[in-house]
């Protein structure tokens, strides 16, 4: 084992871990972050998504030893003080949760998507989110709480 030092939600975190340790099972295992879900461990359902200085990566197919030196956020670190981001408000607002083992890996899709385009299309939401598997929602109320929160980020009024 080796040790290693991680900004994560804009706290730095020293730990122990094999050099071939996904970021996934250190997030979940050594840092106590379970927001980031095990789905397929392939890279394909999305459920573990993260944002790697601001891109959404999928934790599961990143060894920590790549992580290192980069600022990552996970579903822990979007609230405030305990005040829900607007991306989650409109998740909640819209029903787009359903079972919720999807929802942290498309709100923080959502998130770095909105951060460089505050005005998506429907398609742009669609390619965002397209990394990201959810089997309960159809997707529709997703991409409505997507374009809900694009406008409340703006600063539209919205009744939210």
């Amino acid at each position: 084992m080796e040790r290693y030092s991680l900004c994560v939600n804009e706290r730095e975190y020293e730990f122990l871990a094999n050099a071939n340790e996904t970021l996934l099972f250190v997030l979940r295992e050594r840092l106590d972050l379970t927001g980031a879900k095990c789905g397929c461990l392939t890279g394909d359902c999305g459920a573990c998504t993260v944002l790697i200085d601001g891109e959404a990566k999928k934790a599961c197919l990143i060894q920590i030893r790549n992580a290192v030196g980069h600022k990552i956020t996970t579903i822990e670190g979007l609230s405030e003080n305990g005040t829900l981001h607007p991306i989650q408000k409109a998740f909640i607002y819209c029903g787009a949760i359903q079972c919720g083992f999807c929802t942290p890996g498309m709100i923080l899709s959502a998130k770095a998507l909105l951060d460089k385009n505050l005005s998506p299309t429907e398609s742009e939401i669609r390619d965002a989110i397209s990394g990201n598997l959810c089997r309960c929602t159809g997707y529709e109320r997703i991409v409505e709480a997507i374009l809900l929160s694009s406008k409340m980020l703006r600063g539209e009024d919205c009744d939210v």
